[in-house]
């Protein structure tokens, strides 16, 4: 018998992503990376020793049931990150029940600092994508610790937050997710602006089909998501959150060109400078590659206009913080 070598026709994208952190929403993020096949390979770093590891090879040992070539790893240093084209930075300390993400603050400020400068020493050409909460402001603190331009720096938020929106009004509709585009701007917590009049379900707008309690309701369910999940669990969520930076990657992986909320650095779009804030991006191969500025009314620039100044006064916060140490 002759075994003929068959010549492999799918593309590849000979890309390296690097996940900080090997918890629940790091590993559910290389989980994601390598389930979809995007990347070639996926680092995972975690200063625990032995958890990056075992998680690496438990995912590796996934792939003949799951159908997927990307190699997976596992590492307590940065060297092994070196080349790396993606960061997705979920290190830092979770929400505990009672605990806001200001709470977060001084205390993850410094993991994600420190994590940043490490993996920057290894790879000054990546992209930076932060999970770690407080979110706009530690995506903030990845920039200014990095260095990088700010088209390679962003946060994710919007995504999961547009997740939960849109899963809320599926299971009300009783229709499925996959019809439902939305939008929602702002900081990640409970100053989002979700933007019913931006929300569709096969392209009829959300108020046509949902009263306007209603749509309240899941407004606010949405705003309280993740502090309704820590409720029930008490430790923060890691399916949603995981697959959402997987899809910011994957956009940027491919150069699709998708359309995305995310937290990004805004110079003078939405009457807004010098600060990351989740609004609409188009996602490339360079990272945020166009920030997208939609028709706000009244109502909504001034929702927009407070969750900048909540997102600045955590700002000024770790200013003050850090200049007190």
């Amino acid at each position: 018998m002759y075994l003929h070598t068959i010549s492999q026709t799918t593309e590849r994208h000979p890309m390296k992503v690097t996940v900080i952190g090997a918890g629940n929403v790091g590993a559910t993020v290389a989980e994601c990376v390598a389930r979809k096949d995007m990347a070639e390979e996926v680092v995972m770093v975690d200063i625990q020793e032995g958890l990056p590891q075992g998680k690496a090879l438990d995912l590796a040992e996934s792939a003949p049931v799951h159908l997927f070539d990307t190699t997976v790893s596992g590492a307590n240093n940065y060297e092994d990150t070196a080349g790396s084209d993606i960061c997705v930075i979920t290190a830092g300390l979770p929400r505990k029940p009672g605990m806001s993400r200001d709470d977060l603050l001084a205390k993850n400020a410094g993991i994600v600092g420190s994590v940043t400068e490490q993996f920057v020493a290894h790879s000054p050409d990546a992209i930076l994508i932060i999970v770690s909460n407080p979110l706009d402001v530690m995506t903030y603190v990845a920039y200014t610790t990095s260095s990088f331009p700010h088209h390679r720096v962003m946060g994710m938020a919007g995504v999961l937050d547009t997740a939960r929106y849109r899963s809320f009004i599926a299971e009300e509709l009783n229709v499925s997710v996959r019809d439902i585009q939305a939008l929602l701007m702002g900081g990640h917590g409970d100053t989002m602006v979700p933007l019913p009049r931006y929300t569709t379900i096969g392209g009829i707008p959300l108020p046509q089909l949902m009263d306007a309690d209603t749509i309240d309701a899941i407004v606010e369910r949405t705003k309280g998501g993740g502090g309704e999940i820590v409720g029930l669990m008490g430790t923060s969520a890691w399916y949603a959150p995981g697959a959402a930076a997987a899809e910011m990657a994957e956009a940027i992986i491919k150069d699709s060109g998708r359309v995305l909320p995310c937290a990004a650095y805004v110079d003078g779009e939405y009457g807004l400078n010098d600060m990351f804030i989740g609004v609409p991006v188009r996602l490339g191969r360079n990272g945020v590659e166009e920030i997208i500025e939609v028709e706000l009314n009244e109502e909504e620039q001034e929702l927009m206009t407070t969750s900048a100044q909540h997102v600045r006064d955590n700002l000024e916060t770790l200013e003050r913080i850090q200049s007190e140490a």
